[in-house]
């Protein structure tokens, strides 16, 4: 795979797939987290600094093939343009006769960023025909958009093979990068903290990670699966039984590669996530018939901190339990600090481990923090994603 520092962008057009997906405030009218425009603007002064046209596309929640005013692109133009402190002009229509020719007048330090491509039905079909359309909007093509790796869409699989030059764009280089640094060629110890609901959703992320790991911390609703494969009483709470015995090949796998696991010792319980003043907090094997466990307890909390001495690598994907709601946010809340607190090099993914950091204030004391969900969750697993493939591979 070439990434963007091997491409000439001396004078020519650089068809840019980018990830502007950014959530919006409740009444739509303005960008509520900026966080992906502003991991998108070093990729776009690059390519100007080097003497490149960029012409931006992403998709834009999801209108399914309808044009969706309230998904419109433009209020992120606005806020590209205040970011990189450049003129961005909009193109209404990118597949029309029209954005070749707004394309082609664009001058030097000019971006243009292109309509939602969700807005055509042929972006999620991956429409060759859509793809060769915006192709000609471009000289080379400039993959920057990690959050939809994995996602088989025209503007990420079928739109690179009209280029005869394509690349990866810093973004996704440095995903690249930190994914070789703590899984593929980690210092050790390497220590795995995975969450989240469900077993069944991370069955693939579980079995990869216990292959590499040399402790592996499990907490969140998946955690309950794993402790009722042991033979505890789980009462209420969300727990896979027919993934029973799959956890028990996790946790054997890891016991032949003395691979350390480190399950709840003690968990926050409640009838329900709504039931306020009514958490307590039980051993692991104390769980009451009526209760759910929501959270991963003090005593957890302290033992994961534990877990995470002389670490040299922290690889976290997925809370500690119901970290949506108060009071169950607090293990979640107590592993970032104890994470943050460490030495390690540190990767984190995943939209609530993403909250969890930010919500502390502590993403400067974590080497990395990936863009995407998904694609995350499939490149940890091992799966070769398709935007990869399109580039030509790693």
């Amino acid at each position: 795979m070439k990434f963007l520092s091997d491409l000439n962008l001396s004078g020519r057009r650089v068809l840019v797939r980018a990830d502007l997906n950014v959530p919006l405030s409740d009444d739509g009218q303005a960008i509520a987290d900026d966080n992906r425009i502003r991991a998108f603007v070093p990729t776009l002064n690059f390519i100007i600094e080097r003497g490149g046209k960029p012409v931006v596309i992403s998709h834009f929640g999801s209108p399914a093939g309808k044009v969706d005013p309230k998904l419109s692109l433009r209020i992120c133009a606005e806020r590209l343009s205040q970011l990189a402190d450049r003129l961005v002009k909009f193109i209404a229509q990118p597949l029309s006769d029209t954005a070749v020719s707004e394309v082609a007048a664009l001058v030097d330090g000019e971006v243009a960023l292109c309509e939602n491509l969700r807005f055509d039905i042929g972006e999620e079909s991956n429409s060759k025909e859509f793809a060769s359309r915006l192709a000609r909007l471009g000289d080379c093509y400039v993959n920057d958009a990690f959050g939809t790796a994995h996602r088989a869409h025209a503007s990420i699989v079928s739109l690179p093979k009209f280029f005869k030059e394509k690349a990866a764009g810093l973004l996704m280089q440095k995903e690249f990068e930190f994914y070789e640094r703590a899984l593929l060629n980690p210092k050790r110890p390497l220590v795995v903290i995975i969450g989240g609901a469900k077993v069944s959703s991370k069955l693939g992320v579980l079995r990869n990670l216990a292959a590499k790991a040399d402790r592996m911390l499990i907490g969140g609703a998946m955690a309950n699966t794993f402790l009722a494969a042991q033979g505890l009483q789980m009462g209420r709470s969300l727990y896979e039984p027919d993934l029973l015995p799959q956890a028990l090949e996790i946790i054997a796998a890891m016991a032949r590669r003395e691979c350390k696991l480190y399950l709840p010792v003690d968990l926050v319980v409640a009838p329900d996530l709504t039931a306020k003043g009514l958490d307590r907090v039980v051993t692991a094997q104390d769980v009451p018939a009526d209760m759910m466990a929501l959270d991963i307890g003090p005593a957890t909390c302290s033992l994961f901190k534990t877990a995470l001495t002389n670490a040299e690598t922290i690889l976290w994907n997925g809370p500690m339990g119901a970290f949506e709601r108060e009071p169950f946010d607090a293990g979640t809340l107590a592993l970032t600090e104890s994470i943050a607190a460490t030495s390690a090099l540190k990767v984190a993914g995943g939209g609530d481990t993403d909250a969890a950091i930010h919500a502390m204030e502590l993403e400067h004391k974590f080497s990395f923090i990936s863009t995407g969900g998904g694609a995350f969750l499939e490149m940890i697993e091992g799966k070769t994603l398709p935007a990869v493939e399109a580039l030509g591979g790693i």
